[in-house]
């Protein structure tokens, strides 16, 4: 089950009431900058962009190739470890607005994960070490460390112990 925090509204649906939940003035912000950081070519622009001004946690040497869309309202429930790839398209999200409700949930990808492009990361996941996502991919719930899943839904493909099973049957 993913780790999100959930608020009841009262009226129309949660969207209709977003600038009671964040500030109009960070997402146009947050907004702004992600736009910058999506189309930018240089990788250590676009850590320092989301670590100065979104507040996210971003390991060294982690890469976010072209046009990774992190969320616009609550970057900052974002870290991610170092020396990690996130795909092209990619989408992070910490926050969900649905009908009666909206919840919002910290992502934590770990150290050396491998995000393909198009996936989708649902809020209140968290991606273990040496992980890897497959392309298009939407991760619904946590990943184990060392684990390769893929698919929509999201199902576990290869853990690290069946690696090393494989590996000493061989």
């Amino acid at each position: 089950m993913r780790k999100t925090e959930r608020y009841q509204v009262d009226q129309s649906n949660s969207l209709w009431q977003i600038y009671k939940t964040v500030s109009f003035w960070k997402v146009v912000k947050n907004f702004i900058i992600i736009q910058v950081a999506r189309y930018t070519p240089f990788l250590r622009m676009k850590n320092w962009l989301y670590r100065t001004f979104l507040r996210m946690g971003v390991g060294d040497e982690t890469a976010f190739a072209l046009m990774v869309m992190p969320d616009v309202m609550f970057p900052e429930k974002i870290s991610v470890g170092k020396n990690t790839i996130i795909g092209y398209n990619t989408t992070i999200l910490a926050h969900e607005y649905l009908i009666k409700e909206y919840r919002l949930g910290e992502v934590k990808i770990g150290n050396n994960v491998m995000i393909g492009a198009n996936a989708t990361i649902l809020p209140g996941v968290t991606i273990g070490d040496n992980a890897i996502v497959s392309a298009g991919t939407l991760v619904h719930k946590d990943v184990p460390a060392g684990a390769f899943v893929g698919g929509n839904p999201m199902q576990l493909i290869k853990t690290m112990e069946t690696k090393r099973d494989n590996e000493v049957g061989e």
